[in-house]
């Protein structure tokens, strides 16, 4: 077993304790290894839909101006390493495997004592902080991993900007059945007086407009920014907006769809944030580079041109809705070959109908996740939506081939559903 090995297995050996929200085990853990926390300039990132993208985009600007930067997100592809970043590389499998071992220590020393374990989740945030902490960087971009007012990363006690991006119905059995009660959890991220900016809408965008008023928090909405997109391809969207009287002209996105355009804007509104206190004197040659520079995998991620094969990891049903508008948009009226896998906690019945407006035929598959539906499961609910099913596979590789073979009847192939699935189709080492 490698070194990586050794830390992923000692790390996911907290599976067992399952999800926890609270900070109490997160401020023993910190305290054990000298508040690491307290050492960083923090961006901090909650919301259901885009938070992963609008991360992105404030990572590659702020690298591109010269500044060195971290980035905490979740889950990963390929590696597990991808959740913790700086200046453009990964934690080296030394680091992890050193710093697992000094925060595991500490977890079992902290469970020993008070008998409530730090879960799995604590653990890699714990990781993560200490190792930013070590690498002396300018800024943090910290990606909030369930809700926001009980999440781990809300150890961060004054971070620079807070940015709550869409929020949608997602883990409902544990941020709330509505919309409202849901951005509620993700609002406990707002700090007093620390800026926000909101990418959600409707009565969500008031919850948070509320919370942030109450703490004295300036509060942006992002989805007030004017903006108009210039130009659509299934590379990129480049678009111009207006942000605080400035202009933003021209700004190319490598990653695709008009969600991420909004997502960007979101991104550019934080950004426009830490220009006004000064924290970052913006340089339009390299805004457009960040910009153009922040790319993520399983976001309309085009894995063939030919045959046209793309990755989406759209997980629930406005992520869905996402993936098929940008279907509708740039490949309108063609043939597209669905595969989908999709967790039993998700919104599954409403996802395969979304998917159903752009799919010629489904090919129903799963991902190795013990959460995921069969593919005979999702079989029968794509036959309710009225969808034509081609085939059941139940290992995401036989549905991939099986895709293959059958892929010169389509004009894409769309594999979308499960980040798991994803995962596993890239090929890469998952343990």
């Amino acid at each position: 077993m490698t070194e990586k090995q050794n830390a992923q297995a000692r790390i996911q050996g907290f599976q067992k304790f399952g999800s926890k929200l609270g900070l109490e085990r997160m401020e023993a853990l910190c305290a054990a290894l000298g508040h690491p926390e307290e050492r960083l300039r923090v961006i901090h990132v909650a919301g259901t839909n885009g938070k992963g993208s609008v991360c992105r985009y404030v990572y590659e600007v702020l690298r591109a101006h010269g500044r060195r930067a971290g980035i905490f997100t979740s889950p990963y592809i390929g590696d597990f390493r991808e959740r913790i970043e700086a200046d453009g590389e990964l934690i080296s499998v030394a680091d992890l495997e050193r710093l697992t071992a000094r925060v595991a220590e500490a977890a079992e020393a902290l469970t020993r004592e008070t008998g409530d374990s730090p879960t799995e989740f604590e653990i890699v945030t714990t990781i993560g902080l200490a190792w930013f902490a070590e690498q002396n960087l300018d800024f943090v971009v910290l990606e909030v991993g369930l809700g926001g007012r009980g999440d781990s990363t809300n150890i961060v006690k004054n971070p620079l900007v807070c940015v709550i991006t869409q929020i949608a119905l997602d883990h409902t059995e544990r941020l709330g059945e509505t919309e409202e009660e849901i951005a509620a959890e993700k609002a406990g991220i707002i700090k007093p007086g620390r800026p926000v900016v909101s990418g959600a809408e409707g009565g969500a965008a008031r919850v948070i407009a509320r919370r942030a008023y109450a703490l004295k928090a300036p509060y942006i909405d992002a989805t007030k920014t004017p903006y108009h997109i210039k130009k659509r391809i299934l590379g990129g969207y480049i678009f111009d907006a207006v942000i605080n009287g400035r202009h933003y002209d021209d700004i190319e996105l490598s990653m695709t769809g008009a969600h991420q355009v909004r997502n960007a804007l979101t991104a550019l509104c934080a950004l426009e944030c830490l220009r006004a206190e000064k924290l970052l004197a913006m340089d339009g040659e390299a805004l457009h580079r960040g910009m153009k520079a922040a790319r993520l995998d399983a976001r309309f991620q085009i894995h063939s041109a030919d045959p046209l094969v793309i990755f989406d990891g759209a997980h629930n049903p406005n992520g869905a809705r996402a993936l098929v508008d940008a279907l509708q948009e740039l490949l309108p009226k063609k043939h597209i070959l669905f595969v989908p896998a999709i967790l039993r906690d998700k919104a599954a019945d409403e996802m395969i109908a979304i998917f159903a407006e752009a799919a010629a035929a489904f090919i129903s598959t799963r991902s190795a996740n013990d959460r995921s539906l069969t593919a005979e499961e999702l079989a029968e609910k794509i036959r309710a939506a009225g969808g034509k099913l081609i085939a059941e596979e139940n290992l995401a590789e036989d549905a991939y081939n099986k895709a293959m073979s059958q892929a010169h009847d389509y004009d894409a192939v769309v594999f979308a559903g499960s980040l798991y699935m994803i995962g596993e189709l890239t090929g890469e080492e998952r343990a």
